[in-house]
């Protein structure tokens, strides 16, 4: 049986995968009884526009009256078609699995990427989804069937990290594996090398995707509150230090800034709509970010 297999079939690999989907769909419905339905979710499926065929369409769609008069493929595409294709790339590395609060940066993460697709789900739009640490542990295609939901949590929760992130490689191969043009949601701690990650970043935009980066972080990478005598162990190898964090606060604070300017400097100027998130944050919030990112993006497109 496959390791993969076999995890899941664990009992408390099976709690936590029911855990999960409860906690997503509780951050959901109680986001969406807070809001008016949006405008752009659509339910309809009457016939909207011709675009190109692309390799995986079905051949069903292809309209052959406009191949007769050009020689050229066009798929009929349906309002329930035009809605959005989103990806979601699930950091599950090492470094994802720190937490001061009742959720680790990863169970955080998870959460916001089945939340996002259940409430996509819902809608009708498409979604898969990617988890990857130095390579890709799980992924599931893009589908809008309602009982895909179940896929994804399996694709997350059958991830087992232990390694640093390579993020130019994951950006590439995910362009590679979803090469039809769509949103792709990059969800991670970002603890990787700033300019692989720009760069990977800069292809998804220049191959047509919307990309949204949710950039999480624990209170205490952001605030450093630690003080008496500290022994810090690394996730993603076997280096510690024993220190008196108050001689480092002031240093560690200026590298986070200077790395977080990077990260928003680098988004803005490839049109990659960022979010900084901490675990403390409430769910909804960040539910909340997205839909008016993607309010804006249709707006700008």
């Amino acid at each position: 049986m496959p390791e993969s297999t076999s995890k899941l079939l664990h009992p408390e690999a099976i709690h936590r995968i029911a855990r999960l989907e409860v906690r997503a769909r509780h951050v959901v419905e109680g986001f969406l009884s807070g809001m008016h339905r949006s405008p752009y979710f659509g339910n309809s499926i009457e016939f909207r526009q011709h675009r190109e065929y692309a390799p995986g369409d079905d051949l069903r769609h292809v309209d052959w009256k406009v191949w007769a008069k050009q020689d050229r493929y066009y798929v009929k595409q349906f309002e329930a078609d035009t809605n959005m294709r989103t990806t979601m790339l699930v950091d599950v590395s090492g470094s994802m699995q720190y937490g001061s609060g009742p959720m680790t940066k990863g169970d955080y993460a998870s959460t916001i990427a089945v939340s996002l697709a259940h409430l996509l789900l819902r809608q009708q739009d498409a979604v898969g989804c990617l988890a990857f640490d130095d390579a890709v542990r799980g992924k599931t295609p893009v589908r809008s069937q309602r009982n895909h939901l179940a896929a994804i949590i399996q694709s997350l929760e059958a991830a087992s990290p232990a390694n640093k992130t390579n993020m130019y490689d994951i950006l590439r191969q995910a362009a590679e594996t979803y090469p039809r043009r769509g949103m792709m949601i990059l969800i991670s701690d970002l603890l990787a090398d700033v300019e692989g990650t720009l760069k990977g970043l800069r292809m998804l935009r220049q191959r047509g995707h919307d990309v949204m980066v949710f950039h999480i972080l624990d209170d205490d990478e952001l605030d450093f509150p630690f003080n008496g005598p500290t022994r810090f162990e690394g996730l993603e190898s076997a280096d510690h230090l024993n220190c008196n964090p108050r001689a480092l606060r002031e240093g560690y604070l200026d590298a986070l800034e200077e790395f977080l300017d990077r990260v928003r400097r680098g988004c803005a100027g490839n049109t990659v709509d960022y979010a900084l998130i901490r675990t403390s944050e409430p769910l909804d919030a960040a539910l909340a970010k997205y839909l008016s990112n993607r309010l804006g993006m249709h707006h700008r497109n």
